[in-house]
């Protein structure tokens, strides 16, 4: 048996899916993005899981890779970098939604504000995230 590195090329949708958004620190910032309004670098770098610089480089750039995440330049400082989340990034709000449901009626959880929020209105919940995401595009197309 082959053991496999990469997911690439497989048909199973699940694996794909691994393939793409599959680790640990890649959810984080997908989640940092979505629910904390995480733009730059130096957010993303100062978030209390302590990610290091190199691993936060890559996955920044995986996720763009893969059509998550896009970046353009900040309007105010042309030497930095904006990130936000593709209409294909903003789509896993569900999927991350569910994960945080999932893991509160499983295992010791914190944020307990936010799982509540889900649980009394789900849909209001994710309304308000596309409208957060929609909003930030927005801003940013705007001179």
């Amino acid at each position: 048996m082959v053991k496999r590195t990469s997911f690439e090329g497989a048909e199973c949708p699940i694996a794909r899916s691994l393939e793409v958004i599959g680790d640990w620190w890649s959810l984080l910032i997908i989640r940092d993005m979505m629910l904390r309004g995480f733009r730059t670098y130096k957010e993303f770098l100062d978030s209390y899981e302590g990610i290091a610089t190199n691993i936060l480089a890559d996955r920044l750039r995986k996720l763009i890779a893969h059509g998550i995440i896009t970046t353009q330049r900040n309007p105010s400082d042309g030497r930095k970098v904006i990130y936000s989340l593709t209409p294909k990034g903003i789509d896993l709000a569900p999927v991350l939604t569910e994960m945080v449901l999932w893991a509160a009626a499983h295992e010791d959880t914190g944020n307990q504000a936010l799982v509540r929020q889900i649980q009394q209105d789900k849909e209001k919940f994710l309304n308000a995230a596309w409208q957060r995401w929609a909003e930030a595009n927005r801003a940013l197309r705007q001179p």
